[in-house]
């Protein structure tokens, strides 16, 4: 008999996977929706009933309610390295296994990362902008700098750092890092040096954020971090809105304290991000209307990007995280626990 499957937050851009691949002993059925408490009056009983694993990404709520309205549900996939999104407690009270992603698209966001540090050292987007104004002004604003002069700080070296180390050392940039566990390899090969935390604040021109969220670090970039920084420094965010104080910024930025801000990360996404939800964000939740707010205006900005959490989207990465995906579910099957993150 078929397992069935339910996939959600089903994208354009996953298709091409399925349909190169077979899945024989999956029964899949596929929703473009998340998966939430709302979308489950539109899940028919008999898949709510037969379900046995579930598949969704980050913009899925996978509450307690939600897990306990599927009846016989033995494994949650998320396409994610995150799995704030599920409530393990409740799935573990029931026993069913969590399984993530990790490493994918290591590469791709390093790639990503490097884009943001030329188009805000180099001007890029007030550039383009420039070209398309009634009324053009001096070209003189977009004197930029030369990557290989500045020192960038990389503030957490796990895959994504480790390979932004690697690919700006080739460059010629200087390298500093912070991390709880240092990386031998990055030390003896790339010449990278390990500095504590504060040093790296204020010898840093460029600052990426490449550490995991983990409640504790919470607002690890505000004021007090802010203050420390280079007046002409930039900060570079793909990694969790939640690590970055955004209000502190926009008062340093508009103070002219930074010199610009690269975010493809911000809090409360579903507000800032995607627009369907916007109409409830704002009934239930003050503080994401006001982050929405000042992402709004950090986004008028001229030394600002904001691009909705895209870093590691290629197509590879896309591939990668299915791969994954269904090598752990069918590993769970069999009774491993290779892939399982709770």
């Amino acid at each position: 008999m078929a397992i069935k499957i339910l996939v959600f937050d089903y994208r354009e851009s996953e298709r091409n996977f399925f349909g190169k691949n077979k899945f024989e002993h999956f029964d899949i059925t596929f929703y473009s929706e998340s998966l939430n408490e709302d979308f489950l009056q539109n899940i028919p009983r008999e898949q709510l009933e037969g379900a046995y694993a579930i598949s969704v990404f980050i913009d899925s709520e996978v509450t307690e309610n939600v897990i306990n309205a599927f009846k016989n549900l033995r494994i949650i996939s998320t396409r994610s390295t995150g799995v704030d999104h599920i409530n393990l407690k409740a799935a573990a009270a029931k026993n069913i296994a969590v399984i993530n992603v990790e490493g994918y698209g290591s590469k791709s966001v390093a790639q990503f990362t490097i884009g943001l540090m030329i188009a805000l050292v180099r001007g890029i987007v007030p550039a383009s902008r420039y070209i398309t104004e009634d009324k053009r002004h001096s070209c003189a604003g977009f004197l930029g700098r030369d990557l290989a002069k500045l020192t960038l700080g990389v503030v957490g070296t796990g895959a994504i750092g480790s390979a932004l180390c690697k690919m700006t050392c080739s460059m010629g940039m200087k390298v500093i890092a912070y991390d709880l566990f240092e990386k031998k390899e990055l030390t003896t090969n790339f010449d990278i040096e390990y500095v504590d935390f504060n040093t790296l604040l204020k010898t840093s021109d460029i600052i990426s954020i490449h550490t995991p969220y983990t409640g504790d670090n919470f607002h690890m970039f505000s004021r007090n971090q802010f203050d420390l920084m280079k007046n002409s420094a930039y900060i570079i965010n793909t990694s969790r809105g939640e690590i970055l104080d955004t209000f502190a910024l926009y008062d340093f930025l508009v103070n002219k304290k930074l010199a610009g801000a690269a975010l493809d990360v911000v809090m409360c996404e579903q507000t800032s991000f995607r627009c369907s939800q916007f109409s409830k964000q704002l009934n239930n939740d003050i503080i994401c209307l006001e982050e929405a707010k000042i992402v709004k205006e950090l986004a008028k900005m001229d030394n600002v990007i904001i691009t909705p959490h895209i870093a590691y989207e290629t197509q590879d990465s896309i591939d990668y995280i299915l791969e994954v995906s269904f090598k752990g579910i069918l590993d769970c099957i069999k009774g491993g626990n290779k892939y399982r993150t709770y």
